[in-house]
């Protein structure tokens, strides 16, 4: 086994602990882009099953499920086979996404906002047609400190996305295993792996608001060597939390 791959299911393991992710007898869809990140998530969770079947008394089975957006992509056949090899069942489906996007710019641009509830609600239906009660997502440790920061700039508030988080006219709970994993975690993975990547085709790809995000958070890294691994502490570490409270009406 790949070495970086058992830090991964170290950190899968403790997130699924710490935030009661994954449950005895659950299906669990899982998305696929076709990126790095996604791409190695289904492989993760499927080593998974098997610490959980052998040490955690615990089983759930997996599907990933890729929706093609239509901006072009490449094919995802490579990804098929490593999949087919790996007896990891796999479901895709094309989309109209693409189109309806284009029909709705933002300043001309694709608008990501309403890509993501697009994403979501494809995932949704697909996941309910295989019979899956929960939905991972492949969002990493990065993306929780870049939402973090987005919140906080653009928005005013400090926040970012769930670990887990139920959505009630779904009736689906989202998941997010590699929620204490970085991003060069999972890079280091896929190459070792040497998975088969697809690039995206989404014209607005390395010109967001969080690309500018994540290029400030690496001169950051630079200069304060120790600040992502803070940052990533400081959304659970709930016993240091001091904020401004306001004060109660006397």
């Amino acid at each position: 086994m790949v070495m970086s791959i058992k830090k991964l299911l170290a950190e899968v393991r403790k997130a699924d602990e710490m935030f009661g992710l994954i449950k005895d007898g659950d299906k669990i869809g899982v998305g696929i882009s076709g990126g790095k990140d996604s791409a190695l998530l289904v492989y993760v969770l499927h080593l998974y099953q098997y610490l959980c079947t052998n040490s955690l008394n615990k089983t759930f089975s997996l599907v990933g499920i890729h929706i093609n957006l239509n901006f072009g992509e490449e094919s995802i056949a490579g990804l098929e086979e490593f999949y087919k090899e790996n007896n990891i069942d796999f479901y895709k489906e094309d989309s109209k996404i693409a189109d309806i996007l284009k029909l709705n710019l933002n300043k001309e641009k694709i608008d990501c906002s309403l890509c993501s509830t697009l994403k979501k609600g494809s995932a949704i239906k697909a996941a309910k047609s295989l019979g899956c009660n929960k939905i991972a997502f492949a969002h990493h440790g990065d993306d929780a400190i870049e939402t973090l920061f987005l919140n906080m700039i653009y928005g005013g508030r400090i926040s970012t996305f769930d670990p887990k988080m139920y959505l009630t006219n779904s009736d689906t709970t989202f998941i997010r295993p590699f929620c204490l994993s970085f991003e060069s975690e999972i890079r280091k993975t896929a190459n070792e792996l040497k998975l088969p990547i697809i690039k995206s085709g989404c014209p607005n790809d390395g010109y967001t608001k969080r690309q500018e995000i994540k290029e400030l958070l690496h001169s950051i890294y630079h200069t304060y060597p120790g600040s992502k691994k803070n940052f990533l502490l400081s959304l659970y570490n709930h016993e240091k939390v001091n904020l401004y409270i306001e004060p109660k009406a006397k």
